[in-house]
């Protein structure tokens, strides 16, 4: 039991192992709360950017998810509207010897080597620990109250509170944080399929009415499928026979999954799309999906947990250090959050314009297919290994489009107006 804390982390994810394990390693006396026992399951893509590499590396873990023996993808295959599969692979940059991969491994066996992690180098854990209110002094988050597994109340003190606990956070609710997508609300339903007819080493993203899926090999037979809708789509139809039809509607994905076997309940996480206000108080800062979500077509969401939770970490160990946790001091950790991932944002609401139209997403794939450096770039970009400013400009949407048609322009797809 720790008697003096530096930090409460909310939350057992990546985001919130990651800030964890990260102060930890600076000397600062952690406890970290989860409402769940684990392992634990979650709806996820269940492939992680290449890019994520290092920062695994950075938490000791990298090795033993390697151990595992994971499939490593080459990069995407991307097809519009039935059309054939445009395969794209993730392109090697100069500092590189070898072309690099994504890992595509179980979710849960991925948050149980994290969580186990975080226990390794000291960390305290509480799991089956719900919080329910912050604590304040003089205006700033300095400490939780909560619930254990024996429905027995707890209070913990300290003087910086780090929220990883997802699109349904405590900040988001208590709060008011979060600020819901203009356009049309989505749901994600997610199964995995045994013996699914997958021959290379690729995501598969297939967009087509209503929406578009992501199949990916986990290893041992198995292949994660996601399918990603409009909510208003679906009709009141229940989710489990609509992705089972959906899925097997389009027929790229019946030959892939033609001899294979849904093995488990439909599952389904809604309101994907959403940004957050910023935090009103001192001692508290967000991070992974608590900082907001952003539709996984443009990647997953495990890269930007990770290193938002570097970020927070970097900022956190400031204000510790100067013990100041005020707002303004914490201010930092904003700034530099919105200017690394808001131009990776902003792309996912132009690719989202684009792929939800069938002539514009056909037009993007033909562009794609006809120039191996384009693709390459945007690929590269969607994998968090070339920065999103790279892409999110006038000329590479210009390349990316062909020739612009029918009134369309880059200005009224970003404002949602095409």
């Amino acid at each position: 039991m720790i008697d003096k804390l530096d930090v409460i982390v909310i939350g057992g994810g990546p985001a919130g192992c990651a800030a964890a394990i990260g102060l930890n390693k600076l000397g600062y006396r952690v406890v970290l709360c989860d409402q769940a026992k684990f392992p634990r399951d979650k709806v996820c893509g269940e492939f992680i950017s290449p890019a994520a590499d290092p920062l695994l590396s950075r938490l000791g873990v990298l090795d033993r998810i390697e151990a595992l023996s994971p499939k490593r993808l080459k990069g995407v295959a991307i097809s519009s509207y039935e059309g054939e599969e445009l395969k794209i692979d993730y392109p090697r940059l100069p500092e590189m010897a070898l072309r690099p991969t994504s890992l595509s491994v179980p979710r849960y066996a991925l948050d149980s080597i994290l969580i186990e992690q975080v226990k390794r180098v000291g960390v305290e854990v509480r799991e089956q620990s719900k919080i329910t209110e912050f604590l304040f002094d003089e205006g700033n988050v300095a400490g939780v109250r909560g619930w254990d597994g024996n429905k027995t109340s707890f209070v913990l003190h300290a003087p910086l509170v780090i929220d990883a606990g997802g699109r349904n956070s405590l900040s988001l609710r208590k709060f008011g944080l979060k600020k819901q997508s203009k356009g049309k609300e989505k749901i994600a339903m997610a199964a995995h399929w045994q013996g699914a007819k997958i021959a290379d080493d690729y995501c598969y993203m297939h967009v087509s009415h209503p929406g578009y899926t992501g199949i990916s090999s986990v290893g041992e037979g198995r292949s994660n499928v996601v399918l990603v809708v409009n909510r208003s789509s679906m009709k009141g139809e229940k989710p489990e026979k609509f992705y089972l039809d959906t899925v097997l509607k389009n027929r790229l994905r019946q030959k892939l999954l033609e001899n294979a076997e849904c093995m488990e309940s439909v599952r389904a996480v809604e309101s994907l799309g959403f940004s957050v206000k910023p935090v009103p108080c001192g001692g508290l800062l967000l991070v992974g999906d608590a900082m907001g979500f952003i539709d996984p077509f443009t990647g997953e969401g495990i890269y930007l947990s990770l290193r938002s939770s570097e970020i927070a970490v970097e900022v956190a160990d400031q204000a510790l250090k100067k013990t100041d946790l005020s707002l303004a001091a914490l201010k930092a950790y904003e700034v530099k959050r919105k200017k690394e991932f808001d131009k990776k944002f902003l792309l996912s609401r132009i690719l989202q314009k684009l792929i939800y139209n069938p002539f514009l997403c056909d037009r993007v794939v033909n562009s794609l297919r006809g120039n191996k450096d384009l693709s390459e770039t945007l690929v590269g970009v969607i994998g968090d290994l070339t920065p999103a400013e790279t892409v999110v400009s006038f000329r590479f949407l210009l390349q990316l489009m062909g020739a612009y048609s029918q009134g369309i322009s880059v200005a009224k797809l970003v404002r949602g107006r095409a």
